[in-house]
């Protein structure tokens, strides 16, 4: 257990102190705007923050990845640490935790546009987008699932069919 939590800032960390040290060094404002979780932005209390993140598995490790590569600013990690949940990931012995990223809502939109405007690019130009060093991002479910050539069959013509099979 020892080895695979090696050097990882999140271990034997709490939610409540995570949430604690966040909002103290960025306050709710800001991290709405860098998380876009609602919890963060409607009423936003320590209480219905530790709550919410405790039941939706997916924001906790968004807060999580938030707390570790900006808060800590630990070294982003190989492909197959990335695939980890934040709370598996090690680092190796000497890499130790930075001062955080001063972050203001204003900055995290200017960071927000800025990346958006390189995916444009990027898709304009045909190239494909990479997460990670080696790993093309997965298609979404819908794509997955698509059927291409003759065997798909033709779309129904009947209009009480709301789904047109």
């Amino acid at each position: 257990m020892i080895e695979h939590q090696q050097n990882n800032p999140l271990h034997g960390l709490n939610l409540e102190t995570l949430l604690t040290e966040l909002v103290k060094f960025y306050d709710y404002k800001v991290l709405y705007a860098a998380l876009k979780l609602e919890c963060f932005n409607l009423n936003p209390n320590m209480a219905g923050c530790i709550k919410f993140l405790k039941k939706t598995e997916w924001a906790r490790e968004r807060v999580e990845a938030f707390y570790l590569y900006r808060f800590k600013r630990m070294p982003k990690g190989t492909a197959a640490q990335m695939e980890l949940k934040p709370r598996e990931r090690g680092y190796a012995d000497g890499i130790v935790p930075r001062k955080p990223e001063k972050l203001t809502v204003e900055l995290v939109e200017e960071m927000r546009a800025k990346a958006e405007a390189n995916y444009k690019a990027m898709k304009k130009s045909g190239a494909r987008p990479r997460f990670g060093k080696d790993k093309p991002r997965a298609q979404d479910g819908y794509a997955q699932n698509r059927r291409n050539g003759p065997k798909r069959p033709a779309a129904s013509q009947d209009p009480t069919n709301p789904w047109g099979k």
